[in-house]
């Protein structure tokens, strides 16, 4: 977390997070997840850890959870750590930002590309680049595994 600091929204750089949810305490689970989400409004951070160690994952200023559409803000981004800390911000071309139901999550879109998806189990995703954050593939591989996966919210 702290690589991350420098670069989320100035209101949020001081305040104290705690980790709201974790696939080793919580299971994998999807429903869990927006279940354990935080509070509505709640900036979140998803990291993800995928079966070839690979870390990477998404900010979002509200709290993941189900939708029937995109919602979110310009202030969403995309991560990875490979080897070191690469960030993908909106690029203000749609407003593709996370989009969930109880078979998928997704962040960012465009053309049919997510930039970052996981399904309803959370042991699968994948990482496309897209047009909301014009970012690279995430994990090394297209679709990935997750070893682990952690939400974390403000405190």
């Amino acid at each position: 977390l702290p690589q991350l600091g420098p670069h989320l929204p100035p209101r949020l750089t001081q305040q104290p997070w705690r980790l709201l949810y974790c696939t080793g305490r919580d299971g994998f689970s999807l429903r869990t997840l927006y279940r354990c989400g935080g509070q509505p409004g709640c900036p979140t951070l998803l990291l993800i850890r995928d079966t070839e160690a690979q870390a990477f994952g998404a900010f979002s200023a509200t709290t993941i959870r189900c939708s029937n559409g995109f919602y979110g803000t310009g202030e969403t981004f995309l991560f990875s750590f490979s080897p070191k800390l690469k960030v993908f911000r909106w690029t203000g071309r749609n407003n593709f930002f996370i989009k969930g139901d109880v078979d998928l999550v997704m962040f960012g879109g465009g053309s049919g590309r997510f930039g970052l998806w996981l399904d309803g189990d959370l042991h699968n995703g994948g990482s496309h680049p897209c047009e909301t954050f014009d970012n690279e593939t995430l994990s090394p591989r297209e679709e990935f595994c997750v070893q682990d996966l952690e939400v974390w919210g403000l405190a």
